[in-house]
């Protein structure tokens, strides 16, 4: 099973992995950090995609399936995007969340399978059948009779029906009794990883949504410093062709508007950018028109300490609680592969009539009960020990390190 934890220190590693990258790359627009409006000690908002034209980056992006999605059709008109209809839409279309959902139905299946393998089997069965039977194969044979020839090789073609209903039950199977709890505590993690999977698909389109306004600012920046430098030539020219300023200093003035125009065409291809990304997460048509009206001003937190904080975290984070479960269901199956090493004990019934036709039907039936105990398996049962208590070893170092990774999350928010 997935564990939506790791999709969720996915999502955030990427996003360090791109403020590396933008931070790495902003020698290469000939800018510096402070022309866009922020540093690399600081990093600015970013987009799970940002950065993308690294090769690495977009391997990262195509195999994370949170920053993908089920496109629905263009509209034709232009969308007005708020937060929470962006929200929306990522809780829909999100291929991540999808994946998430469909997992948990599997899951599912697997604990209803367990189910009825706990619960009678009733069957229903009906033939006509045709037979001739040799009595040589079967060894009958009579002593002789004296003016008897004996007995023909074959009793001739015979037809009769037979109709019955057959129910199997099984008694005591350790192995089945412990295997249901581990399918049940596995749907409950599944569940709650479902649970968890949305609030990564918030997160990332949140995430998104904001690194787009912060976008959308820096176009607006570097539109108004365009503006100034712009001003800036135009005066620096009449003062030269007045003779009151050195040649020298209209060709800084032409330089300065060369690069203000320069970090505008960057400012609004990464703007355009960040806009895809947003579209790709929340299941827009690629070449859907919309527009971000949410400004999304700033709320300060209060009343929030580090220990209380972490206190709610460590009891209602879904992925924490999903990892309990996914932990219990590991002990479980631990207990059913060692309980195949105990009998098994089992009933099988049929009740129904049999006859050459209906008319002539007579009451039959059987009744058998069964004891299994295995005695030689060849090492499979203690192979599928051995794998069971890998696997709750895994899962108890899991559990343990994303208590503190918990911890650590909060810290760093």
């Amino acid at each position: 099973m997935v564990r939506c934890s790791r999709r969720r220190s996915q999502v955030a590693l990427e996003l360090l992995i791109v403020v590396y990258l933008k931070g790495t790359g902003l020698a290469a627009w000939g800018q510096t950090p402070d022309a866009l409006g922020y540093s690399v000690a600081t990093p600015r908002p970013i987009s799970p995609a940002e950065g993308t034209t690294n090769p690495s980056a977009q391997a990262t992006q195509s195999q994370n399936p949170y920053l993908g999605s089920v496109p629905s059709e263009n509209t034709g008109t232009r969308i007005e995007l708020t937060l929470k209809n962006a929200i929306e839409r990522g809780l829909r279309f999100n291929l991540g969340l999808i994946e998430s959902s469909q997992a948990s139905a599997n899951v599912r299946a697997e604990r209803l399978r367990a189910l009825s393998a706990l619960l009678p089997q009733v069957s229903a069965d009906g033939q006509q059948a045709y037979e001739s039977i040799s009595f040589k194969e079967i060894g009958l044979k009579l002593p002789p009779i004296p003016g008897f020839a004996g007995l023909p090789s074959t009793s001739g073609g015979f037809g009769y029906q037979d109709a019955r209903l057959s129910l199997i039950q099984s008694i005591y199977d350790p192995r089945l009794l412990n295997q249901y709890p581990s399918r049940r505590d596995a749907e409950r993690a599944s569940a709650l990883n479902v649970k968890d999977s949305r609030d990564v698909v918030v997160f990332a389109v949140g995430t998104a949504y904001v690194q787009a306004i912060a976008s959308a600012a820096r176009v607006e920046t570097a539109r108004a410093q365009l503006t100034s430098a712009v001003e800036l030539d135009r005066l620096t020219v009449d003062r030269v062709k007045s003779e009151l300023s050195p040649e020298i200093d209209s060709l800084r003035a032409e330089v300065k508007r060369q690069s203000a125009e320069q970090r505008l065409v960057n400012a609004t291809n990464q703007f355009q950018k960040d806009k895809l990304t947003l579209g790709r997460i929340i299941g827009l048509a690629i070449n859907q028109d919309f527009n971000i009206i949410d400004p999304l001003s700033y709320r300060p937190l209060t009343g929030i300490t580090n220990e209380t904080a972490t206190t709610k975290a460590l009891r209602s984070r879904a992925d924490l609680r999903g990892a309990e479960a996914s932990l219990h269901a590991a002990e479980s199956a631990l207990r059913a592969q060692k309980a195949q090493r105990l009998p098994i004990v089992s009933v099988s019934a049929n009740y129904g009539g049999a006859g050459i036709n209906v008319g002539t039907f007579d009451q039959v039936y059987a009744v058998a009960g069964t004891i299994s105990v295995p005695i030689y398996t060849g090492g499979r049962i203690q192979a599928d020990i051995e794998q069971a208590q890998a696997d709750l070893a895994r899962r108890e170092a899991e559990y343990e390190d994303l208590k503190g990774r918990v911890a650590y999350d909060v810290r760093i928010a």
